[in-house]
């Protein structure tokens, strides 16, 4: 049930993660919450705001909506965005900055719609003090979110600044790092249980390693970051410094301090350099290592766990090179990781089939503009008929008359 103080925000997220950023809000308390496409609305206060900023492993954006009207043409949406009092948002001396996505036949420019909506808010304070608020794209007082699907229009604030998947502690990345949300996301997806063994055995920069480290041990992913876009609000929702140490304090006493094996490994010397300090930056050194070694040379430590490895998809390697480094990547499987469940993200299909083995799961998810499918390999101990016996598995007997 809305309260009084209640807001209805809307949670940003990348294609596949919609069900798990919803699990996520219900965790932390929200009310209302409903899954729509690259995103999830949810209802709750002020300090629930500022802890879905803090807390949200999925989560690009929280946005709150506050303004919604049908257009049809750019007239319209200038008229219509003249029609608010932007007095009330916000002060001349204050800096604003425009986000625009657009669904819609109307519109085809989204900066071109960006910038009819800046210029119908600085013109209304032109017109009424002879100056205007500036643009800053970097750290504006606000910013605001213009959203067209088809012919309906939402503006939102954006309570976040940032976009969340920029956590803080990446100093040092390879040439195609992983998004902070999307490695979250591929953790969280594969049900591991943050005791047993985690391992990226071609771990890049080390994001899908410190994620899954955060996630073990209950750090806030918003730990690591300097500021949000809530923290410049003045006149739409003021800052509420107290309310917000507050909840910042509650989620860093939960941070739990066990001791699992979190593992990866990396070929390239540099990039496993630059990995090791990412993970020493997030301060989760103590229970994450990075080797330099080939994924066929990495020491697997007994026992069960997961893996999870986003490989280079070939757009930078020849046809028959990538196919090869698959093929390497299915048989290391085979031979060195019984008793892991084995996961690969991939947008290449062809290059998958290399791997030479049966998925059990198939996960559709997006990698910037790349659809990728996220594929489980289960790599029993034994033989499959034998881990079926082990679970129990019976012969079916014939009834006799």
């Amino acid at each position: 049930m809305k309260e009084q103080n209640d807001l209805k925000m809307i949670a940003k997220t990348i294609f596949g993660l919609e069900e798990l950023l919803s699990q996520e809000l219900q965790r932390l308390g929200a009310k209302e919450v409903e899954i729509h496409n690259r995103a999830v609305s949810f209802v709750g206060d002020k300090g629930f705001m500022y802890k879905a900023n803090l807390c949200l492993r999925t989560a690009l954006r929280v946005l709150v909506p506050f303004h919604t009207f049908k257009v049809a043409d750019e007239k319209i949406l200038y008229d219509a965005i003249q029609g608010v009092n932007w007095e009330d948002y916000m002060n001349v001396s204050d800096t604003l900055a425009i986000d625009t996505v657009l669904s819609s036949d109307l519109f085809t420019h989204s900066q071109y719609i960006s910038q009819k909506v800046k210029d119908a808010i600085v013109d209304q304070f032109r017109a009424k003090h002879g100056e205007r608020p500036s643009v800053d794209l970097d750290k504006p007082t606000l910013r605001i979110n213009v959203h067209i699907h088809n012919d309906t229009c939402t503006i939102a604030f954006d309570s976040s600044g940032e976009s969340l998947h920029k956590r803080g502690y990446r100093d040092k990345t390879n040439l195609a790092p992983i998004n902070e949300v999307l490695a979250a996301g591929l953790v969280m997806l594969t049900g591991w249980d943050k005791r047993t063994n985690f391992i990226d055995p071609m771990c890049g920069s080390g994001t899908i390693l410190i994620e899954a480290a955060l996630i073990a041990n209950n750090i806030p992913p918003g730990f690591y970051r300097e500021d949000y876009g809530f923290e410049r609000w003045e006149k739409f929702m003021a800052f509420d410094e107290e309310l917000w140490n507050t909840i910042f304090d509650a989620a860093i006493n939960k941070i739990t301090n066990h001791e699992q094996k979190i593992m990866g490994g990396e070929l390239s010397p540099n990039v496993a350099k630059k990995a090791k300090e990412n993970v020493k930056l997030a301060r989760v050194d103590d229970i994450v290592s990075v080797k330099n070694c080939d994924m066929k040379d990495f020491e697997v430590p007994a026992g069960k766990g997961v893996v999870v490895i986003n490989p280079p998809y070939g757009e930078r390697m020849d046809k028959d090179n990538i196919e090869e480094l698959y093929k390497m990547m299915g048989d290391t499987f085979k031979k060195n990781f019984q008793g892991y469940d084995c996961w690969i993200l991939s947008s290449n299909i062809d290059a998958l089939k290399n791997v030479g083995l049966r998925p059990s799961r198939r996960i559709t998810l997006f990698n910037g503009p790349l659809e990728c499918k996220f594929l489980k390999y289960e790599m029993y101990q034994g033989t499959k008929k034998i881990h079926k016996l082990d679970e129990g598995y019976k012969r079916p007997t014939k009834n006799i008359e």
